[in-house]
């Protein structure tokens, strides 16, 4: 944990950010649940990549922890091809009232990586080299509903880019990455 190295924001020296009670005004909470992420993990490398993601998607499989946390869901795989859905909250902003932009990270992260998955034979996995994500627009709560489509760009024996979009209803563009990954074959 980082320590304030001086007095700020009226605290004395050596607090904690974790430390502090949060500001004034009411305090806001938000709980979630999820399942053991072992499951999913033990049943992917038995599965063709797009077999793991539609037993996700037909709930035989539990959502990874992460989708929970941060309120995503997958509404779509097709070899290649994947999609998730979230609607920005206040549990997402950032110090200065938009959304994190480790969120529009992770969202890219999740599209690119699932779609070089979801072609994936039974037995081989990947993981990512790299991504590189343009921010394009902010986004708020008022930003409504969002989609991000991740598709497999080149899939290779031991390499696959892939990149991703974010956009709202009407097809606005809020971010576009692009990845990398290292692919293992059995």
């Amino acid at each position: 944990m980082a320590q304030i190295s001086g007095p700020r924001n009226g605290q004395p020296d050596g607090v904690r950010l974790a430390d502090r009670d949060g500001g004034p005004g009411p305090q806001r909470q938000r709980s979630y649940e999820w399942q053991d992420p072992a499951t999913s993990a033990a049943a992917a490398p038995t599965m063709a990549g797009i077999d793991f993601f539609r037993a996700l998607l037909d709930g035989k499989l539990p959502i990874p922890p992460i989708a929970a946390t941060l309120g995503f869901t997958m509404v779509l795989a097709d070899p290649g091809r994947v999609v998730f859905e979230f609607t920005p909250a206040e549990f997402h902003y950032n110090p200065i009232g938009s959304v994190h932009g480790g969120v529009y990270a992770v969202m890219c992260d999740s599209a690119c990586g699932c779609a070089v998955h979801s072609m994936l034979p039974k037995g081989a996995y990947y993981t990512s080299q790299d991504l590189s994500v343009k921010f394009l627009r902010p986004i708020t709560g008022a930003t409504g509903p969002l989609q991000c489509e991740g598709t497999v760009i080149h899939l290779g024996s031991r390499t696959a880019l892939a990149q991703a979009r974010l956009t709202d209803g009407q097809g606005k563009l809020y971010a576009h990455a692009t990845s990398s990954c290292l692919v293992f074959r059995p």
